[in-house]
């Protein structure tokens, strides 16, 4: 018995250093249930420290803490906000199961999915006015990469909301999989953004967005594949008009020798599209023809010329359709049709 106590308070120091649970808590700890020594060790029914610690509530501290290393705590004020925005739904079988009692928490499920909308919205729009030529495919892969889960788990930690987190592994049936963390996580940028998307506004919301998540480096060129770059490029100058790309060797070295090496250029006209080198020609032309496609789709647009189409909304609160400050949104140019049928098909068709 006196080994037990000492485990469970053991363990309850170590979750009181991570900020989990309240310290006025551990005066009742370890509770009556912790030290009826169980009928049989594999009971479901034991006592688990790390369950007894997730139900209990967090302190206020913490919260305020949280809000205002975010910057949020002008908007944040009230810290049942923050707490219901780090309370996943999972967390409520644990909950009723050691208090049937008491009422439920709230938990973040509307807010995660309005927040989720949300984010993907702000960098949908922002990622088709910067990259006006990407292809459809590859600029979901740099939205998810923005905004996707693992983004959101990763910068969930990096605000220090792990300690925060009420959630439960265990699923609520059998039927569904079993919570995991990473995914418990990122509802909670998720939740933020819809909280301040409801207090404030949407170009508040869309400013969150941007710091957190829209900023971050984001390697566009390792995402653009081509089976066919040549095919691709042809496709492309006849859509914008241009002449039919060809290839020339520009310099070339070691050709009768063991490493020698081509430098091709592909030009459309007088105009030189991209470069490219290898140790054989047909490699040398693969390249350029993949540089070539890389200047066009990776153009960016110039920040002065970049319109977000949530950038014509009101700055406040009030009807979304009212007209903003800024001038009527224009729409970009439209899709090129080499992109819908090399990028927009599925895997098993030719690109």
């Amino acid at each position: 018995m006196q080994h037990t106590s000492r485990r469970l308070v053991s363990t309850a120091t170590k979750l009181n250093a991570s900020n989990s649970i309240s310290p006025s808590s551990l005066s009742f700890f370890p509770p009556k249930e912790a030290l009826k020594p169980p009928a049989d060790s594999f009971e479901k029914d034991a006592f688990l420290p790390t369950d007894w610690a997730a139900v209990q509530p967090t302190p206020s501290t913490a919260l305020n803490a949280f809000a205002h290393r975010i910057g949020l705590a002008s908007i944040f004020k009230d810290t049942d906000v923050i707490r219901q925005a780090c309370t996943h739904e999972s967390y409520l079988p644990l909950f009723r199961k050691h208090h049937p009692g008491k009422a439920l928490p709230k938990t973040n499920k509307q807010l995660a999915a309005l927040g989720n909308s949300l984010m993907g919205m702000f960098a949908t729009e922002w990622v088709n006015g910067r990259y006006p030529h990407l292809p459809t495919r590859v600029m979901k892969s740099v939205v998810t990469a923005h905004v996707g889960p693992p983004t959101c788990e990763s910068v969930a930690r990096e605000m220090g909301a792990s300690p925060l987190l009420r959630w439960h592994r265990t699923p609520a049936s059998e039927t569904e999989p079993p919570v995991l963390h990473a995914d418990a996580m990122a509802s909670i940028p998720r939740s933020l953004t819809a909280l301040i998307y409801q207090e404030r506004s949407l170009h508040v919301a869309r400013k969150f967005v941007h710091a957190y998540f829209i900023s971050r480096q984001v390697d566009l060129r390792s995402m653009l594949k081509f089976t066919n770059p040549k095919t691709t490029l042809i496709e492309l100058t006849k859509k914008f008009g241009r002449e039919t790309p060809k290839s020339r060797l520009l310099s070339e070295t070691g050709r009768f020798s063991n490493s020698p090496v081509f430098v091709v250029g592909i030009y459309s006209g007088a105009d030189k599209l991209g470069e490219g080198f290898g140790a054989s020609l047909k490699m040398a032309e693969y390249r350029a023809a993949e540089d070539s496609l890389h200047r066009v789709y990776l153009t960016r647009r110039p920040d002065d010329m970049l319109q977000l189409p949530t950038s014509t909304f009101p700055t406040g609160l009030g009807d979304i359709f009212q007209k903003g400050p800024e001038a009527d949104y224009t729409a970009p140019e439209p899709v090129p049709d080499s992109e819908v049928l090399y990028y927009s098909a599925d895997r098993s068709a030719r690109r």
